[in-house]
């Protein structure tokens, strides 16, 4: 680089322009120079014009189908790289808002009073949200179980003070509307919560029916969806259905790296926020510190509560282009052919779901029974061996009797990948080798 190029590098940093203020009185950064909209391109041009080939830019390795996190599409890994920059200058900032407004694309919301958040944490950071924002200490809430996160969400409720009474349902079923509606009529609550689709079990919850039951028995409840493992592969029509709040993940069927809290909340919602009695209950949590960072984000100011990851909101922005350059009805489908193909392979090995009912299936995950007297030691490892990761059972009640395929996101979208085929290819030979050796060891 010749010499003068390099002093003009340096004197980019020596601006003697006012600097951007933010919304805390200690924090200063530097104004933003205009070579910083300069769009960066980490490859060469002429390795960017190159077509895209079923060749992974990733090294060898076994084929991550678990429920979460999931495989990830090459530009979304590489778009981590990104190098470091100020998280107040003015290209991060465009990027972080146009994820923001990306996401209302995805959940469906064109209402301008819908808010989204973004915040670093894994999902979990979802229910201290809730917990500490929507609800307060003595408030009542009902929790639908139709698995072990519920058992968690319900937890968390209580951690800050708030009373969660859980309707269960049996293993692999779902509490029905008609029981819904006589505990909403027992009881006055002032949210309910429905794990979309549990990991735990892979039962799918109906949120549009529940959604219009509760506004018409307690319209006065606010209706939460624990989406963590349905946002990208599950439809929610946010307005349409009437949600009052999403929480979500990165690392589902999103497709980025696990890290961040995604939140989608209605105007209903921040209303009921906004009149609360007394302050959120948490602090890192708190949508009074977080919502003006979100709004003057997307609307391209820069603004400091605390330090976002600015490479995983690139890696974010990267899947969600991605995925919204795309009817959204088509990625639905995608994922509802691929469940169908390995939940026939599963009938076709005489095997059985923890979800046994159609209408109770996710899209996105199967929760498989294994054969009697078979646990999950002795078939994920010959998965392994095949180049396939499964997961094992979680629910507390069954968990050494079931095992979990995750299929959703670039293994399903992606048609230069053959993952779900592979994967069920696996399924059949591992099952027979383990059945054969617990064969041979009884004789």
């Amino acid at each position: 680089m010749a010499p003068q190029s390099r002093l003009s590098l340096i004197s980019r940093h020596l601006d003697q322009t006012p600097r951007v203020e933010l919304n805390t009185p200690y924090a200063h950064e530097r104004q933003s120079s205009p070579s910083d909209d300069i769009p960066y391109n980490p490859q060469p041009a002429a390795v960017q014009q190159e077509k895209k080939t079923n060749m992974s830019s990733q090294p060898p390795h076994p084929a991550l189908l678990i429920p979460g996190p999931i495989e990830f599409d090459d530009q979304v890994l590489q778009s981590m790289s990104h190098f470091s920059e100020s998280h107040v200058g003015a290209p991060f900032v465009k990027t972080f808002g146009e994820t923001l407004t990306m996401l209302r694309k995805l959940f469906q919301t064109q209402d301008p009073a819908s808010q989204p958040f973004v915040i670093s944490g894994s999902g979990t950071l979802g229910w201290d949200q809730v917990a500490a924002n929507l609800a307060e200490p003595g408030d009542d809430v009902l929790v639908l179980h139709t698995g072990y996160f519920a058992d968690s969400f319900a937890d968390c409720f209580e951690t800050y003070g708030v009373k969660a009474t859980q309707l269960k349902a049996p293993i692999g079923e779902r509490p029905q509307l008609d029981e819904v509606e006589k505990a909403l009529k027992e009881k006055k609550y002032k949210l309910i919560t429905v794990t979309h689709v549990d990991t735990s079990t892979g039962v799918l919850s109906e949120i549009e029916a529940l959604s219009k039951l509760v506004h018409k028995v307690s319209p006065d409840t606010l209706v939460v969806v624990d989406g963590v493992c349905s946002v990208g592969c599950e439809e929610i029509q946010f307005d349409n259905w009437g949600i009052d709040c999403v929480i979500t993940a990165s690392q589902k069927a999103i497709g980025c790296p696990a890290g961040l809290s995604i939140v989608m909340a209605s105007g209903r919602a921040i209303k009921s926020f906004q009149s609360r009695k007394v302050p959120p209950t948490s602090y890192f949590g708190s949508w009074k510190n977080w919502m003006p960072i979100m709004q003057n984000y997307e609307a391209g100011k820069p603004s400091y509560f605390a330090t976002p990851s600015p490479q995983l909101v690139h890696a974010l922005h990267t899947t969600l282009t991605q995925i919204t350059s795309v009817p959204l009805a088509d990625r639905f489908a995608a994922h509802r052919k691929a469940s169908q193909k390995v939940k026939k392979a599963i009938t076709d090995l005489g095997l059985k779901q923890l979800a046994s009912k159609p209408e109770n299936q996710a899209n996105g995950m199967t929760a498989i029974y294994l054969p009697k007297g078979m646990t999950p030691p002795d078939v994920l490892p010959k998965l392994m061996q095949r180049g396939v990761v499964f997961a094992g059972g979680l629910h507390k009640q069954i968990a050494t009797q079931y095992i979990r395929f995750g299929h959703m996101g670039v293994s399903v979208t992606d048609p230069n990948r053959d993952d779900i085929d592979r994967a069920i290819t696996a399924l059949k030979e591992g099952i027979t080798e383990a059945q054969a050796a617990m064969d041979m060891s009884s004789r």
